[in-house]
C-alpha cells in the first residue's frame, strides 16, 4: 500500500496521460508492492531490481570476466540472486556500476513500474542515466516512466478495457498466470476504485459513530486505501472512528471521530475522485437545497 503523500502524485501523473487512476495505482503497487522509495546513504531511491544475465550481456573481454568472478553477471537469467533489502541492492548496483557504470544501469529495473533501463532510447530518453533521473525525480517521475512503457508496448488499450491478462502478458511476461500476476491486478485494481467511490451520508452532519451502510463501508474503503486499515463493513464503530481520527490528525485536524466537510477536503486532496464523480458535501447541499425547495412548496 502506497504513502498517504505519494498518492496524489500518482493520481495527478495517471490522469495527465489520461488513464484511469485506480488502474495505474493498481500496476505501480502490484509492481513495486507499494513502495515508491527507499532510503540509501541518506538519500530517497527508486526500488530497483538488478538482472545479472543483462549485465553479462552487456560485457565482454575482462570486465565480463571481472563480473562474472564478483557474482555479478551470469548468462543465465536468476542466477544473480537480488538481495531482500532495497539498500542491499543499490549496494550490488554500486559494485556493478564500479565495472561499468552504464551497462549497469541499463541492467537494473527502475521504479515503481519496475521499467528495465536497458529500454531508455526505446523509450525516448536521451541516454540511461535520463531514464534513472526521471525515476529517482519523485512518484510522479516513476509513473511517467511506467507510462511509457506500457503506451510504447502497446498496452494502453488493454489497461482501458481493464483487460487484466491481456496486460499482464503484455507487461509482466507469457508465465504472468503461474503467479496470479493477472488475478492481483483485478482485485488491487477493485480496491482501488472503490476507494473512490464518492460518499453520500444520510444526513448533512456527516458520518460518525453509530452510522451503518454503504458510506460508511465506503469512508472505511477510503481510510484504508489512505493507510489507515480498518473493515470495510459498513458499520462505524470504535475501530472506525480511531483509524478516521489518526487521518484527521495527520492532515492537522482535530480528532471529533466525524466525517466533516473538514475532512472530505483532506480526503479528496489525499485521494482525488474519477472523472465526473461528485464530492460528498456537493452531494449534501444539493440535499439541502431539494429539502429547501419541497418545505417551499408545501407552504405555498
Amino acid at each position: 500500500m502506497f504513502p498517504t503523500s505519494v498518492i496524489p502524485e500518482i493520481t495527478n501523473a495517471a490522469r495527465a496521460a489520461g488513464h484511469d487512476p485506480a488502474a495505474i495505482l493498481a500496476v505501480a503497487e502490484i509492481e513495486s508492492g507499494g513502495r515508491v522509495f527507499a532510503r540509501v546513504n541518506g538519500r530517497d531511491e527508486p526500488p530497483i531490481r538488478f538482472e545479472g544475465h543483462y549485465f553479462d550481456r552487456r560485457l565482454s573481454g575482462r570486465n565480463r570476466e571481472m563480473a562474472r568472478a564478483a557474482g555479478l553477471a551470469d548468462p543465465r537469467a536468476g542466477k544473480v540472486a537480488n538481495p531482500v533489502s532495497q539498500a542491499a541492492r543499490h549496494a550490488l548496483l554500486a559494485r556493478a556500476e564500479a565495472i561499468d557504470a552504464k551497462a549497469a544501469r541499463e541492467s537494473c529495473s527502475w521504479g515503481i513500474g519496475q521499467v528495465m533501463g536497458a529500454h531508455w532510447a526505446w523509450l525516448g530518453y536521451a541516454s540511461v542515466d535520463a531514464l534513472v533521473a526521471e525515476a529517482r525525480s519523485g512518484a510522479a517521475g516513476q509513473v511517467r516512466l511506467m507510462l511509457a512503457f506500457i503506451e510504447k508496448s502497446g498496452l494502453s488499450k488493454a489497461l482501458a478495457a481493464r483487460d487484466w491478462a491481456a496486460f499482464a502478458k503484455g507487461y509482466n511476461g507469457p508465465a504472468y498466470a503461474s503467479h496470479g500476476y493477472h488475478v492481483k491486478l483485478a482485485a488491487a485494481y477493485r480496491r482501488h476504485a472503490a476507494a473512490r467511490q464518492p460518499i453520500s451520508p444520510a444526513s448533512s452532519g456527516g458520518l460518525a459513530r453509530g452510522d451503518k451502510g454503504a458510506a460508511v463501508a465506503t469512508l472505511q474503503r477510503q481510510l484504508t486505501a489512505a493507510g489507515y486499515p480498518v473493515a470495510a463493513d459498513g458499520d462505524f464503530g470504535a475501530r472506525t472512528e480511531v483509524a478516521l481520527d489518526r487521518f484527521r490528525q495527520a492532515q492537522g485536524l482535530p480528532a471529533t471521530g466525524r466525517y466533516d466537510e473538514p475532512a472530505a477536503a483532506a480526503m479528496e486532496k489525499v485521494m482525488p475522485l474519477g472523472p465526473g464523480r461528485v464530492s460528498l458535501w456537493s452531494l449534501i447541499r444539493r440535499l439541502l437545497a431539494f429539502i429547501v425547495s419541497m418545505k417551499a412548496l408545501r407552504h405555498s
